[in-house]
């Protein structure tokens, strides 16, 4: 009886502490705020984060197409002669620009002048000769047959003196067109052939620039088509042109197509052979454009934060189309004059309320 009611005593009195114990604790927490739930955003009282906002807007854009071309020379040519001969006189110098017509080599004319000579005189003869014989001929001193051979003899001596007149002209080497000549590759005295060549004579004025484009794109080339063109040598300068023709042919090996452009060239910054980057312009249109900082990648997705009109943000899945240095184009998802963020998307989520920050 005795153990029985000490064991009930010692358990009166640790109720007895417990309850006392809890008493303190509710005295002492009363009126405290029950703790935040996880996920729920912003803690009550804090300031809403700033981020930096801007409108969805369009703007035209082109769809462009970027290759490599080589420059060519609008005209260009190789300047020989067309008899052998010995150089008499040179008459341009190197990297000259001159003028159609100008002369530009002189070769040893005395052969040629007395072929003409030569032939000159007998054409002389025999056209008195058929002169004659054409007056005669009415009075049946001459035949027929005699004067339609003098006349076959005066024709066949004037041709003669055609040619030689040509062969004399021959030793005159004058520029078929303007332009800009090349290095000077004979002296006076240098014995040129057919073939030889002499210097190069390229207009470069206006130049053209050879591209291959892909089969699949030729759907969209048409002659007139603007382009830009830039060289290494000169990074900073862009060169406008436009499409000239379109090859009939497609490259069976590459599947491409070769595109010749028009490039004025009045700065003479381009020069035959050169490597050419070139842009082309193929279609504008207008679509929404955004800044790229504005993506928020995830895995193979790209996700916006919208600001409704509450302030708050709702992340938002869009589809991007071409992207350029510091912004990218729309094609789904958006709408023109959403509010999107453009700085501050580390610092939000989807559903928690944003201020504009103060610039």
């Amino acid at each position: 009886m005795t153990d029985t009611r000490n064991a009930v005593t010692a358990a009166s009195l640790v109720a007895a502490l417990l309850a006392g114990g809890w008493a303190i604790y509710a005295t002492k927490h009363a009126g405290a705020p029950p703790a935040p739930m996880a996920g729920s955003g912003a803690r009550q009282g804090e300031a809403a984060p700033a981020v930096v906002s801007v409108l969805v807007r369009s703007e035209r854009v082109a769809h462009e197409l970027r290759a490599l071309g080589t420059a060519i020379a609008n005209e260009s040519i190789e300047v020989t002669s067309k008899t052998s001969n010995l150089v008499s006189a040179v008459r341009f110098r190197d990297g000259e620009t001159v003028r159609q017509g100008q002369v530009l080599i002189e070769l040893d004319p005395a052969q040629a002048r007395a072929d003409l000579a030569e032939a000159s005189a007998a054409l002389t003869e025999s056209t008195s000769q058929y002169e004659r014989a054409r007056d005669l001929l009415s009075t049946r001193v001459v035949s027929q047959s005699q004067y339609e051979q003098l006349e076959a003899i005066m024709k066949a001596n004037r041709a003669r003196a055609d040619a030689a007149t040509a062969r004399l002209a021959d030793t005159v080497i004058r520029a078929p067109f303007g332009g800009r000549v090349g290095l000077r590759r004979v002296s006076v005295g240098s014995l040129v052939s057919p073939g030889t060549v002499i210097t190069t004579l390229d207009d470069t004025s206006v130049m053209k620039v050879d591209f291959a484009v892909p089969e699949n794109l030729l759907g969209s080339l048409r002659e007139g088509l603007e382009l830009s063109a830039r060289i290494a040598a000169h990074p900073d300068s862009e060169l406008k042109g436009r499409v000239l023709t379109i090859d009939s042919r497609i490259d069976p090996v590459t599947r491409s197509v070769t595109v010749r452009a028009l490039v004025p060239n009045a700065a003479s910054l381009l020069r035959p052979g050169m490597l050419v980057n070139v842009t082309l312009a193929r279609d504008e249109y207008e679509a929404l454009v955004i800044p790229e900082q504005a993506l928020v990648p995830e895995q193979s997705r790209q996700y916006v934060f919208v600001v409704d009109g509450d302030s708050k943000v709702v992340r938002r899945e869009v589809q991007i189309g071409r992207r350029e240095p510091g912004k990218v184009e729309i094609v789904g998802g958006l709408a023109q004059g959403e509010r999107i963020v453009v700085e501050g998307t580390q610092k939000v989520h989807d559903g928690i309320a944003v201020r504009e920050a103060q610039g």
